[in-house]
């Protein structure tokens, strides 16, 4: 077995997965990604968070070598990277999200556009054939019922306000989509990441921009206005992450759950639009222009929401003229799960597997 056929099982271990292909595709995408050497490195790196010293201590390296090579693979996008109780700390992360994603500026090439977009169709079953899901909605809160509770993580804007450094970078799926000849008319430049530490971004000088909260939270009010949905990981409580606005032609997420019939790449919020037919105009903007899910269809000059397909962004509230949508209370019957924290989500995940953590 070669460097590359050990680190996609590898890979696949992880909760997410990494499904093998009899064609290869994915060989050939990590083969596009890493050198034969990183593979290697990669190999040896655990999910687990670890610092330059520990890693070095653990494989018999000089930690100056060890804290440069691991370095240059994070520039890479190969392994992911954090700051953790005011240490850089490292670690393997999966194919999606992860790897994928890190592939910014001139190491997205076409030639990967197009290994991904094969691959896409096999990696979304196993990335959407599992619960928990993937990821979750986070709602626009401004069209929830007045008199329901809004929880902390179900608030973008809280979120947001309790993290302490943000960055800003290009939508993975709008810049592989455009070296696909399909561009999208959607602003490119509004994926963010938050942590709750403090300069959490400053040690590498990776594409995209630090940015301040008033900053993050003006992102968050234009993709809004777009008609962009907010997602992120499917926990209640996560110490960083990210805050992916997504739009319906390009986003691997919503592509898979309409094109690759994946149930748990995203869960639905807890919500679900209704509308009032007693106001509503049908002027057909939410249908025609909002909805990124098809779930809004009309009967006889009347509007209706398919509950089944809403996915509860409220994406189509924001423009509705006379205010006749809103979002409402999912029945509990009807709610998608979502795990505690992360350590929680992988443990539940590789059980729905079939898999034990390590």
């Amino acid at each position: 077995m070669d460097i590359f056929e050990q680190l996609a099982r590898k890979l696949d271990e992880l909760p997410e997965g990494f499904p093998a292909t009899e064609s290869g595709v994915e060989l050939k995408i990590l083969r596009e990604i890493f050198s034969p050497d990183e593979a290697e490195m990669a190999l040896m790196m655990r999910p687990g968070p670890e610092t330059a010293e520990d890693i070095a201590e653990r494989l018999g390296k000089p930690v100056v070598e060890m804290g440069t090579l691991l370095d240059d693979m994070v520039r890479k996008g190969q392994i992911g990277s954090l700051k953790m109780d005011g240490r850089q700390v490292y670690r393997l992360v999966p194919f999606v999200v992860g790897i994928y994603e890190y592939q910014r500026g001139d190491r997205l090439t076409r030639e990967l556009a197009e290994l991904f977009e094969e691959y896409l169709p096999l990696l979304s079953k196993k990335l959407g054939g599992h619960g928990p899901h993937l990821t979750r909605v986070v709602p626009i809160n401004t069209g929830i019922k007045a008199d329901l509770q809004i929880l902390q993580h179900e608030d973008v804007r809280q979120i947001i306000e309790k993290a302490k450094s943000f960055r800003v970078q290009d939508c993975i799926c709008r810049r592989e989509q455009a070296l696909l000849g399909n561009r999208c008319e959607y602003t490119l430049k509004n994926c963010l990441q938050y942590s709750m530490e403090e300069g959490a971004y400053d040690y590498f000088k990776l594409d995209g921009d630090i940015i301040s909260k008033e900053e993050a939270l003006i992102i968050i009010d234009e993709t809004e206005k777009e008609g962009l949905v907010h997602n992120t990981y499917n926990v209640e409580e996560a110490i960083g992450g990210f805050i992916c606005n997504c739009c319906p032609c390009c986003c691997g997420l919503l592509r898979c759950l309409k094109e690759f019939n994946a149930p748990y790449i995203l869960a639905r919020s807890r919500y679900v639009a209704t509308i009032d037919l007693d106001s509503c105009e049908s002027c057909g903007i939410c249908r025609d222009e909002r909805c990124p899910m098809d779930a809004i269809v009309e009967d006889d000059g009347e509007y209706r929401v398919e509950g089944e397909r809403c996915i509860g962004c409220g994406v189509c509230v924001v423009t509705c003229p006379s205010e006749s949508i809103i979002l409402v209370d999912r029945p509990e019957s009807d709610r998608d799960e979502m795990a505690e924290n992360m350590i929680d989500w992988g443990k539940r995940r590789l059980e729905e597997r079939g898999r034990h953590a390590g």
